[in-house]
């Protein structure tokens, strides 16, 4: 039989060839170490705990019987469960002792965490049970699975044949004492990634529980005729639950996670839960990428291929620092980029590439820099939005650049939905919509004097308008007119170098235009507006009228001056006008 210290140094200080240090672009482990240390590992008795115990076992080179006393109270006598997690090479050697007589016994490791656990070593100092059970829990001890079943005779015990669910190897009497039970989860090591979801489902382990059923005696007692003294107790060397933190391949280092409870070791080595992330991963078994690291899917690392499986950094132009990964957004960039950024410094985008509504890019400022979106000065009332690349704003109608905060000449009623034209033949109040009239009012805030508005009529001695008479049919047919229309007078602009008439066309009783005439607004410009001070025709705001007239093809306006028909309306002009068109045909 192996010398145990020779097993243990074996199965201890090795392990598997994917346990190495170092993080940069590739693999990394954290160290694997004893589970148990630095953890209360119960147990259903204690030998002494009512009183003093005497116990003795055999030799197994010499077959003496050796005896002592189980006292808590004393130090050297108190056999504990905190024995088997001590150093396996102290000298003397340390054991744990259940109480006399006991058939079955259960020893449980309760964990703070997830974490994973590639092997056991149980070394026995009394001789190995007859029939035992590992189980394990991945859910905090809501339900547990059976591990492995170990049987001096697994059909008879277990009712299953000697193989992988049971085996008779770890369950001979002897040796009496140094005995070892050993579990492995995975073998051999190289088939399976252990950072993947089946190897995972293998190695996950938050509670360990190991039933002890059937006691055997040493054969020395039968070899020396004493079978009838009673059947030592289970007594344990050193437990070694074998793991490590789970991290994914993305950590060499952990530290104490929450709900750890440090119990008193020796100074050993304590496998703590909570991942020291590298990679650019975040949680505390490293199973998410950092917050501003979420441009790929995040995947545990490979070790198999030694792939590390970094996650990549969102580009946010320096505007984020954080974002999250969209698989639709994944897909559609043909799975080169995932990243959604959560901007800020008014910054919006995919990649905070462009300025939010009502900001502007800087052209002084770098891109990246946190004030490069500016806010832009148009007024929130008036303007639709800003240029997001100059600045410039976008006014709503009737609304006046550069900032949109006033009306246009023309116009009143500034409000969220812009200003409404005048009813007016020149400008009105920009608030009331009262039209502006009378010999007070400040000639330079207008859009046209007030003689020129209505100089025809307040000043006949000025201006006399000649109307064009429906009366003569030759001179009618003579004008060749280019439309005649029906429409009412909505308002008057003087634009500097022309004016311009704003009117509501009510019907269209004919056209040669090469407008397209329908019902609507349209513009009309009349061409005799300031030849002589004078308003002929006149064109009264709110009035409707017969308008026949001709048109500038050039620039595709309809004009109206001392040429042009004009007539208040009445119902009997359709029909004269359409009968004089008709002889003109």
């Amino acid at each position: 039989m192996m010398d145990r210290w020779t097993v243990l140094l074996v199965l201890v200080c090795g392990g598997p060839h994917w346990v190495r240090s170092g993080c940069e672009n590739r693999v990394c482990n954290p160290r694997m170490g004893n589970l148990a240390v630095g953890r209360h590992l119960r147990t259903n008795t204690q030998c002494g705990s009512a009183s003093p115990e005497h116990f003795c076992n055999y030799d197994e080179d010499s077959c003496v019987q050796q005896c002592g006393v189980c006292d808590p109270m004393v130090a050297e006598q108190a056999h504990l469960p905190s024995a088997m997690t001590d150093s396996p090479f102290r000298r003397p050697p340390t054991w744990w002792q259940s109480a006399q007589g006991v058939v079955t016994e259960v020893l449980q490791l309760d964990l703070e965490v997830e974490f994973y656990f590639t092997h056991l070593i149980v070394i026995f100092r009394s001789p190995r049970p007859a029939a035992m059970v590992l189980e394990r829990s991945r859910d905090f001890g809501q339900t547990w699975s059976t591990l492995r079943l170990y049987a001096r005779n697994c059909s008879e015990q277990f009712g299953t044949e000697d193989g992988r669910r049971c085996t008779e190897k770890y369950s001979s009497a002897r040796p009496c004492s140094g005995g070892e039970v050993i579990y492995r989860t995975l073998s051999p090591w190289d088939t399976l990634d252990p950072y993947g979801l089946a190897a995972r489902a293998e190695l996950g382990i938050t509670n360990f529980r190991m039933r002890l059923l059937q006691p055997q005696q040493c054969p020395c007692q039968l070899k020396e005729g004493s079978a009838s003294l009673p059947t030592a107790p289970y007594a344990i060397y050193d437990l070694i639950l074998k793991g490590a933190c789970l991290c994914h391949g993305h950590s060499d280092q952990c530290v104490p996670a929450s709900g750890y409870q440090l119990t008193s070791h020796r100074g050993h080595h304590v496998v703590h839960g909570k991942c020291v992330c590298r990679h650019h991963t975040a949680g505390d078994h490293c199973e998410r990428c950092n917050r501003l690291y979420n441009d790929r899917p995040w995947k545990p690392a490979n070790s198999l291929t030694g792939e590390s499986h970094q996650c990549a950094m969102c580009k946010c132009n320096g505007h984020a620092e954080s974002c999250h990964f969209d698989v639709s957004v994944w897909l559609r960039s043909g799975q080169r980029t995932g990243g959604v950024c959560h901007c800020l410094h008014n910054t919006e985008g995919q990649r905070c590439q462009q300025c939010q509504r009502g900001f502007y890019r800087h052209p002084d400022r770098a891109p990246t820099a946190s004030d490069s979106c500016t806010p832009c000065a148009c007024h929130r009332v008036g303007a639709v939005n800003c240029n997001p690349s100059n600045g410039k704003c976008t006014c709503k109608p009737g609304v006046a650049s550069p900032l949109c905060d006033q009306c246009k000449p023309g116009y009143w009623g500034f409000s969220d939905y812009g200003c409404r034209p005048c009813h007016c033949a020149g400008d009105c109040d920009p608030y009331t919509g009262d039209c502006v009239a009378g010999p007070d009012v400040d000639q330079s805030s207008t859009l046209f004097r007030v003689e020129e508005l209505f100089s025809a009529l307040t000043v006949p001695e000025k201006c006399v308008c000649k109307q064009q008479s429906l009366g003569n049919s030759k001179l009618f047919c003579t004008m060749k007119y280019s439309y005649a229309l029906k429409v009412k007078v909505l308002a008057a602009h003087d634009k500097g170098s022309h004016a311009e008439v704003d009117v509501k066309v009510l019907k269209v009783l004919w056209s040669r235009s090469i407008l397209r005439l329908t019902q609507g607004t349209l513009t009309l410009y009349p061409e005799s507006w300031t030849s002589r001070g004078c308003t002929c025709p006149v064109l009264y705001p709110g009035e409707e009228y017969l308008v026949a007239g001709h048109e500038n093809v050039k620039k595709g306006r309809l004009l109206v001056n001392t040429k042009s028909l004009v007539k208040p309306w009445r119902a009997s002009l359709s029909h004269r006008v359409l009968q004089l068109r008709a002889k003109c045909n």
